[in-house]
C-alpha cells in the first residue's frame, strides 16, 4: 500500500532505477521475484541483505534514481509477515496508480535482478504482534490496497500458529481489483478463528446477494466485534475510507484509544 502520492513526470519513468547511490539510512536491495496480484497490482519480492527485521503493519521507503540524478521516492507497506534480523526477503505489494510515476514502473517494467534503494522498516503504531498482542480480539478494516498491512498481520498470525479471534472486512471496488482472494479464502477455511468478508463498492457479479455500495454502519455492527469485547481495531485505506469507517467504529461505542489508523492519498473506495 502506498503512503504518498505520485508526481506527473511520466516521461522519466522508463529510466528510473538505472542508477543508485546509497545514502545514509538506505541500503541496496535486489528484485528477485514479481507476483501478479490483480490486473493493477503486483508483489515485489526484494532481497535486502542487511534487513533488520520488521513487524506486521510497518512500511518501508523505496527510491529509484535515473541517470540524470532525478529520484522518485515512495513509501509502501510491507506485505510479508514479521521477520527477525538477518532474514533478507521482504515482500512489498504495489498498486498501479493511474497517471503515476513510480508505481506503473514498479508494477510493469522494473526488471528482475535490478537494484533499488530501500529504507526501513518504518512505523511502530500501526502494528500487531502475535506474541505481545495475542488473545485480544482483532477487527481489521481495509479499503482497497489498505489490505496490504493488515494482510501482513493475518500472515503473522498464521505463521505463529496463533488462534487470536480476528475478523477482517475488506472493501474493494470490484472482484477484479481484489488482492490475495485465494489466500484470504484459505485463511478462513482453517477454521481457527479468522473470519473474513469482502464487499464491493462499484460492481458485483449476479450471484452476489449484496449490491455494490460502501460499508454501512449496520454491516459493521453485524460483521465486526461488539465494543464490549474491547477489540483492537485497525483501519487502513484511502483517507475518505479511513475517516468514514473510524467515525462509525467510535459511534458504535469502541474506545478511540483502541482504534489505530493508517491512511494514504491517492484514491479508491
Amino acid at each position: 500500500m502506498p503512503h504518498s502520492g505520485t508526481g506527473p513526470v511520466e516521461e522519466q519513468g522508463a529510466r528510473l532505477g538505472e542508477r543508485y547511490a546509497v545514502r545514509s539510512g538506505w541500503q541496496v536491495a535486489t528484485l528477485v521475484e514479481r507476483r501478479t496480484e490483480s490486473p493493477s497490482a503486483a508483489t515485489l519480492v526484494l532481497d535486502v541483505p542487511d534487513w533488520p527485521g520488521h513487524q506486521a503493519g510497518q512500511h518501508l521507503d523505496l527510491r529509484l534514481t535515473a541517470p540524470d540524478g532525478y529520484t522518485a521516492e515512495r513509501s509502501y507497506s510491507v506485505a510479508s509477515g514479521p521477520t527477525a534480523a538477518g532474514t533478507s526477503r521482504v515482500d512489498v505489494t504495489v498498486q498501479r496508480v493511474r497517471g503515476g510515476e513510480a508505481s506503473p514502473y514498479l508494477v510493469d517494467e522494473f526488471p528482475l535482478g535490478s537494484a533499488i534503494e530501500v529504507r526501513g522498516p518504518i512505523g511502530g503504531w500501526f502494528v500487531w504482534d502475535p506474541v505481545t498482542d495475542a488473545g485480544t480480539p482483532v477487527l481489521l478494516l481495509a479499503g482497497g490496497s489498505g489490505l496490504v498491512p493488515v494482510m501482513a498481520m493475518a500472515r503473522a498470525r498464521r505463521e505463529a500458529g496463533d488462534r487470536t479471534p480476528v475478523r477482517l472486512i475488506y472493501s474493494v471496488r470490484t472482484a477484479e481489483d481484489q488482492l490475495y482472494p485465494d489466500e484470504l479464502e484459505a485463511l478462513a477455511a482453517r477454521a481457527d478463528g479468522f473470519e473474513t468478508r469482502t464487499i464491493f463498492t462499484r460492481a458485483v457479479s449476479l450471484t452476489e446477494l449484496r449490491g455494490p455500495r460502501r460499508l454501512t454502519s449496520s454491516e459493521l455492527a453485524t460483521w465486526g466485534w461488539p465494543p464490549e469485547l474491547e477489540p483492537r481495531v485497525y483501519v487502513c485505506g484511502p483517507t475518505g475510507f479511513v475517516e468514514a469507517v473510524s467515525r462509525m467504529v467510535v459511534a458504535q461505542g469502541h474506545d478511540p484509544a483502541r482504534v489505530r489508523t493508517e491512511r494514504f492519498g491517492p484514491a479508491a473506495d
